[in-house]
């Protein structure tokens, strides 16, 4: 993931006609931290936290919890934040963290002990002006509650900005939950409208339909009657149905037994991961984790539209062969960004003290994902390249301006 990311901006930045030292300034990372978390029981876990590029603002990025979590993986999404932050107009920099380890196989207790030994191991590195940490895989509202707790506890701090993905009850922001499926719904929706689709019938595929691919369904199901839901997938499998899926249904059924390959339907079947990639739909949205269309599976896809609701879902190779085969990919860097704009939001409203009704939440979510679909999309018109090349050449330019404008002043 880290090579594709990296490449990706060098590729931009040579088209853009960068010096060897801009790409550099680009991909270099500002600052890691990489320690060890000991808990009173004697496990340890590695522990991380990267923290890309500041030049727009503060560090914006999630904390993830997972076995699998390590230096590389944590850099790569800093690094992809950064770009995602600039891509749609946000005055932030890219930020990421994660913890290596399963949290369902600690207790309550553990999982608590680890959040707060997590942000004291942090303590002097983050902060509402400094690095807003948010929840990402298998972190939630609980484990960012506990964080805030303890980055009160140790500084003093009461404003809850340090962290955003907070409970609503502590600070939280109306809308957060949602943001990340909710705004992928706002981005196809104008992407489907610019390319002259939006009037015909679609069928969707969703692979990870956990938080963000059942929030994505769900909306999807009831702003456009004429997108039809047909498979979707989690971790153990799934289910297809060509005369279409409920996606509340299919959301209840998985929150009530947690698996949906034992999803039964009348109509349906059961498919794998694989399959799932490999059905003929218009959109395939991929909500679950990176690199999962590789060079041993790209010639499978048969979409017409890819959405990136995961963080590097597609590798650079099969990414370079879906483009020349023409299917459009709508980059995770707008894709999934919504939750990192009501993140936004939700810091805002910490800062002044204040609690925004959701309307107001999803007006703004809105203008900043609608405008930042059309200025991307534009771009990619008028200087005949992919959509995800106009939103990082877009991105680089915004931060490259502002970091000029700063050495100008000194």
């Amino acid at each position: 993931m880290l090579k594709t990311a990296q490449d990706l901006i060098r590729r931009a930045g040579e088209r853009l006609g960068l010096t060897p030292g801009d790409i550099e300034y680009l991909l270099k990372t500002e600052a890691e931290h990489e320690f060890e978390i000991e808990l009173t029981d004697g496990k340890r876990f590695k522990a991380f936290r990267t923290q890309h590029n500041s030049v727009l603002g503060p560090y914006k990025g999630g904390i993830r919890f997972h076995p699998e979590v390590g230096a590389e993986e944590v850099r790569a999404l800093a690094t992809l934040m950064s770009i995602k932050t600039a891509a749609v107009g946000l005055p932030l920099g890219g930020g990421k963290g994660g913890v290596a380890v399963n949290p369902r196989e600690i207790s309550r207790e553990e999982l608590e002990e680890l959040s707060r030994k997590y942000v004291a191991g942090l303590i002097e590195h983050i902060g509402p002006d400094k690095d807003i940490p948010a929840p990402d895989v298998n972190t939630d509202s609980r484990v960012i509650d506990w964080m805030v707790a303890e980055y009160e506890k140790l500084t003093g701090d009461k404003t809850k900005a340090s962290f955003t993905g907070k409970s609503i009850e502590n600070g939280g922001s109306l809308g957060r939950e949602a943001a990340t499926g909710h705004g992928g719904v706002i981005v196809l929706r104008e992407v489907l409208e610019e390319l002259g689709d939006s009037a015909q019938p679609i069928t969707m595929a969703i692979q990870g339909f956990g938080n963000v691919g059942s929030y994505f369904g769900e909306i999807a199901e009831k702003d456009h009657p004429n997108w039809r839901l047909v498979a979707a997938t989690d971790s153990s499998g799934g289910v297809y149905s060509p005369n279409g899926l409920d996606a509340k249904e299919t959301d209840k059924f998985k929150r009530e037994n947690g698996r949906l390959a034992e999803y039964k339907i009348a109509g349906a079947r059961t498919i794998t991961n694989d399959e799932l990639i490999n059905t003929e739909v218009d959109v395939l949205v991929l909500a679950a984790l990176g690199d999962v269309i590789t060079e041993h599976n790209m010639d499978t896809v048969r979409a017409r539209y890819i959405l990136e609701l995961a963080n590097g879902p597609i590798s650079e190779k099969a990414y370079d062969y879906l483009i020349q085969k023409g299917i459009i990919i709508i980059p995770d860097v707008l894709a999934n960004a919504g939750g990192v704009v009501v993140s936004y939001l939700e810091w805002l409203q910490n800062k002044a003290g204040e609690h925004w009704p959701e309307a107001r939440i999803t007006q703004e979510l809105e203008q900043y994902l609608t405008a930042a679909t059309r200025h991307i999309f534009k771009r990619a018109v008028q200087d005949k390249i992919s959509p995800t090349e106009a939103a990082i050449s877009i991105a680089i330019e915004r931060i490259l301006k502002v970091r000029d404008s700063r050495r100008q002043q000194r």
